[in-house]
Order: structure tokens, then sequence, then C-alpha cells
């Protein structure tokens, strides 16, 4: 009988330990988007947070010099031989007077989960002055954007932490990585921890302008002035 009781008392301790991790899990979860993006938040007008539809994806949504923006922030676990890596994703969805899609990629060593670079189906060749770890990519390389109008935007990609420019006709997205998940804590835990980093302010308004530098250059190179 004692064996019974203890063997209960022992299970409603353990489920409340389950209980009590699963509801500190999902606060944690909850209020991750706001840490994330807590110090980056003053940039944007009607700035809003919240998690994104996959695990590990955080969204920052707002406005930047009057134009709408989005701000990612991806847990990429996927990778194979590779540590796990914390992505920022900035993007500006605007329609562009473009007909074909132009991806500018650094150091392509495995499938990306962030991106669609590996679908694409054209590589075009490096030219001289680009990294030389740069793959380009498109759908229709004959009517991609010239490269030496991309040529003067590519300077993020130059940095250690930069990793995709993609040009497509519904917007443009800078990709750098935030972060790479501590080695010891994965090989013996499997667990990615990204030590606590948050989204730089810095580093977000320097990559907004940039692509709104590089929308400007599209623009005019598809209107010129006369």
């Amino acid at each position: 009988m004692w064996q019974t009781v203890i063997g209960i008392a022992l299970a409603l301790l353990l489920a409340g330990l389950l209980v009590r991790s699963l509801l500190r899990g999902a606060a944690e979860r909850k209020a991750e988007p706001q840490r994330l993006f807590a110090d980056a938040l003053h940039l944007l007008e009607d700035a809003e947070t919240a998690a994104g539809e996959t695990a590990g994806t955080f969204v920052l949504t707002g406005r930047y010099q009057g134009r709408d923006v989005r701000v990612t922030v991806l847990a990429d676990t996927l990778a194979l031989r590779k540590l796990p890596s914390l992505w920022l994703m900035v993007t500006l969805p605007v329609p562009l007077p473009l007909k074909a899609t132009l991806d500018l990629m650094m150091r392509p060593a495995s499938v990306t989960s962030f991106s669609k670079f590996d679908h694409l189906p054209f590589t075009i060749e490096t030219p001289a002055g680009f990294p030389e770890q740069m793959v380009i990519r498109s759908d229709k390389p004959d009517m991609a954007l010239p490269l030496d109008l991309v040529s003067r935007h590519i300077a993020p990609l130059r940095q250690p932490r930069g990793k995709e420019l993609l040009i497509t006709p519904k917007g443009l997205r800078l990709v750098m990585q935030m972060a790479e998940a501590d080695r010891a804590r994965y090989g013996v835990f499997r667990q990615a921890d990204f030590g606590g980093v948050v989204v730089d302010p810095d580093v977000l308004r320097e990559a907004l302008d940039r692509l709104m530098d590089l929308q400007q250059d599209i623009l005019a190179w598809h209107d010129p002035p006369p």
C-alpha cells in the first residue's frame, strides 16, 4: 500500500514539474520576440513583434522612412556538419520594375533553410571585384539586374557575417549571421544556445539604409532621368 501511495505521489510530482516546465517554456517563447528586438524597436514606426509561423522564428514589422519593412530572426538548426546559426533577415517588400530574380549568396556550402537560392536554376559567373566565395544565381539571367549596378551594394557581404543579398520583382532582402551556437553545449546536449544575443540597432539601420539605396538605384536604372 505504501509503495502505491509513494508511486502516486512521485507521479503527481513529476506531472507538476512537467507542467511547470511547459508553462515556463511557453512564457519564454512568448517573451522572446520582445527580448530579441528590444534595442531596435525605436528605429521603426508602428513596430510590432511576434513569433513566426515556424519554430525558432521571430518577426519585427513596422515602417522605416515611410516604407513597410519586415525583420526576421531565424534559428537554423538544419545545416549539416555545421553549428546552428541565428540569421537576421531584413526585407523591404516593395514592387520593383524587374523581370528576374537575382540571388547573391556567400559560401553556399549546404542547403539553406531561409532561402530559395538552391532552387534557382542558373548560376552566373562571379565578376572580377566581387568576393571569391560568392555564388550568384538567377531564374532568368539574361533579364537580371546588371551586376555593375549591384556591385555598389554588396559591402555587407564582404563582412564575415554577411550571407545573402536577394533582389526580386517583389522586393529586396539582406541576410546576415547574428550568432553561431555555443560549440560545447551543442556538442553535448544538441541544444542551440546563442548566448542571449539581440538585434543590434546599428546593424539593422545600416541594412535598411542599404536596401533603400538599392531600391532607388533600381528605379533610376529602369527610368533614368532625361
